[in-house]
């Protein structure tokens, strides 16, 4: 016990007395979890018949505060918002782990609050812009000229839409073209850049001090998100996160992780692409997932975990590989 004190006030030592770190009980009137010093988790949601919002984290610093990831819903950026207003600190920097709305389109309200942030990025987005969201963007209308989209998905359509028509809100000021050590808000951290994974430029975080990881999309639940992914690359970038040292890792969707559960996910994923690329059933496959992952999928989840996968298996881990590897370098 006399270690884990000493270790918990190391950690406040080099985290805590240079920011105004939230108490729990603050964090959680908020809707947030304080899962370390100093650092913020306000989760996301994936709501069966709804766009989902990923999770967003906010990292006390120094000299202001640092969001990573947005979200997508006005109610979830608000609580961001909110939660700066209380600290009574400014927001000095934004990053986006990647381009997907659901992490990103709460950069409009973060950026008219605070002119002045930095906003970080890869350059992945200028590439989304022009492809797969400008696809989607023609895709939402055709259907919404159709009716086929209704409420309450066709609200959060719409707002997809508009933060593509208005752009400008998503593309970073500072763009990540490599791994780097940066002091943000007076915090030292190692921002990190994954090519070619579940987007074509994923950007992730480590600090340090609490030795958290914020890991965005590059580990999901219930089940790996392949829309844009090359799932070869994906392998190779979970086996980069394997060699941080962190204690807590927070994936893009789901709850934070320790690293026996990390080991777990790498696993489960690594197991799953190896099912897909042979002969056996798709129902096996899933199976298998559910198996690998154990307790990181409560039973609540399996059903929505199903349909996912069921999709991502026929339409990319067994299309043809014009489809497969659209994300992969060629």
């Amino acid at each position: 016990m006399r270690l884990l004190l000493t270790s918990l006030v190391a950690v406040c030592l080099s985290a805590c007395a240079t920011s105004s770190a939230p108490s729990a009980e603050q964090v959680r009137a908020e809707g947030g979890e304080l899962i370390a010093p100093g650092i913020v988790l306000f989760p996301g949601r994936f709501e069966p018949g709804r766009q989902p919002d990923g999770n967003s984290i906010v990292i006390h610093g120094r000299d202001g505060l640092v969001v990573f990831d947005t979200g997508r819903h006005r109610e979830h950026t608000q609580r961001l918002l909110d939660h700066a207003r209380t600290s009574g600190l400014p927001v000095t920097a934004i990053i986006n782990s990647h381009w997907h709305l659901d992490h990103s389109s709460g950069n409009r309200m973060l950026r008219e609050a605070y002119p002045d942030a930095v906003v970080l990025g890869s350059r992945a987005v200028e590439g989304a812009l022009t492809g797969f969201l400008a696809d989607n963007h023609k895709q939402a209308q055709d259907l919404i000229d159709k009716g086929v989209i209704r409420e309450p998905q066709l609200s959060d359509v719409r707002g997809d839409m508009a933060i593509v028509e208005e752009r400008v809100s998503l593309i970073p000021n500072r763009m990540i073209d490599a791994s780097t050590d940066q002091d943000l808000a007076g915090r030292r951290v190692k921002i990190g850049l994954s090519a070619n994974a579940a987007t074509e430029g994923d950007v992730w975080l480590f600090d340090p001090a609490t030795r958290v990881l914020l890991a965005g999309d590059l580990v999901t639940l219930p089940v790996p998100l392949l829309d844009t992914a090359c799932p070869s690359g994906w392998r190779d970038a979970l086996a980069t996160l394997d060699g941080i040292g962190f204690a807590t890792l927070v994936p893009g969707h789901g709850e934070p992780m320790d690293r026996a559960s990390f080991v777990q996910y790498r696993t489960a994923f690594n197991h799953l692409l190896t099912c897909a690329a042979g002969s056996a059933a798709a129902n096996t496959c899933i199976d298998g997932w559910l198996a690998d992952a154990g307790t990181r999928v409560p039973a609540s989840q399996h059903e929505q975990a199903r349909r996912l996968l069921d999709y991502y298996i026929g339409q990319v881990l067994r299309a043809p590989p014009e489809r497969r590897d659209r994300y992969c370098p060629r």
